[in-house]
């Protein structure tokens, strides 16, 4: 898992996009989530909602595939890779980072230390998915 280390803290006059690796939030607990993919994208989404309407965040969480049924969201985005393949979020935020104008204001969750090292050398900065998740829960 990548360490925040390289990350800065964001202050609340700094704008903060937030580009979340959906499965990777959701493997850092070992809740049974394997059991049922679709609910716990559900359950994230969720999460993610409240956590950003609460706060005045702007996410939107990557998934492989899309869910099924489609989880629509009014509160962040709700986005999936083209096509469905192993790592294929990893290349939806990659490709999502090289089209932002100001990769500097966006902050990508993952513990994939090959995606974490794409987005350091585009300039965002990172957060494990693992003490985002705990952020999510607080």
């Amino acid at each position: 898992m990548p360490s925040s280390d390289r990350s800065l803290p964001a202050t609340r006059l700094e704008v903060v996009r937030w580009l979340v690796d959906g499965m990777n939030v959701i493997g850092s607990r070992p809740d049974g989530w394997w059991k049922d993919r679709d609910g716990a994208m559900l359950r994230l989404v969720d999460l993610l909602e409240r956590w950003a309407a609460e706060d005045g965040e702007d996410v939107t969480v990557v998934f492989e595939r899309p869910p099924s049924p489609p989880i629509r969201s009014t509160v962040i985005e709700v986005a999936h890779a083209p096509r469905p393949r192993p790592n294929s979020a990893d290349d939806e935020i990659v490709r999502r980072l090289r089209a932002e104008p100001n990769p500097s204001a966006v902050r990508v969750v993952t513990s994939d230390r090959w995606l974490a090292d794409r987005a350091w050398a585009v300039g965002a900065t990172v957060e494990g998915a693992e003490s985002f998740r705990i952020r999510l829960e607080q």
